[in-house]
């Protein structure tokens, strides 16, 4: 499923929709790209309670079988939530929202993919994923680049890919 997306919007808009009490983003323009293992806008509910806008790292924690020991890069997009390694982060604390305006597939096409982009309608209104979150202690990144510590993660919840996306998107999510 999707491995980029963008977020073209006003902080005021955003503000106003997504109506977090508290931004730990100092106003940051939410108007960027977001890939993989890179940081992206989310709408959480803290340890507090208070909903607030932050930027966490895109990509959940890696199955162990899956990093064997190397730097995790992450998992984006999740829809097997029967799956043990995901069960614990289901629960109320972990959920958030995540914006964006329109999202990317790589449709397989030769010589090289095409980018072909997703959006609620051609004026490409706000709209928001479901996700979960979760604090971790690990490494992130790549062998070349490790990034050794503790992080915040989120990744979006996922389905079956609708009639329209479905002719591009070939692989299954985790």
């Amino acid at each position: 499923m999707c491995n980029r997306y963008r977020i073209e919007v006003e902080f005021d808009e955003l503000w106003r929709v997504a109506r977090p009490h508290r931004d730990m983003t100092n106003r940051a323009n939410p108007t960027t790209e977001v890939f993989p293992d890179k940081p992206g806008l989310v709408v959480r509910n803290s340890p507090d309670g208070e909903r607030e806008l932050v930027n966490l790292t895109w990509g959940m924690p890696s199955p162990p079988t899956v990093t064997n020991g190397r730097p995790d890069y992450g998992v984006t997009n999740i829809r097997n939530l029967d799956s043990p390694h995901w069960r614990g982060w289901t629960g109320v604390n972990n959920r958030c929202i995540v914006p964006w305006t329109a999202f990317c597939e790589y449709e397989d096409t030769k010589p090289k993919k095409t980018a072909r982009w997703f959006a609620i309608d051609d004026r490409q209104p706000l709209a928001f994923f479901a996700g979960i979150w979760t604090p971790w202690k690990g490494a992130r990144g790549s062998m070349k680049n490790p990034r050794t510590g503790e992080h915040e993660l989120f990744a979006f919840l996922t389905c079956e890919a609708n009639a329209l996306v479905k002719p591009i998107v070939r692989r299954p999510c985790r």
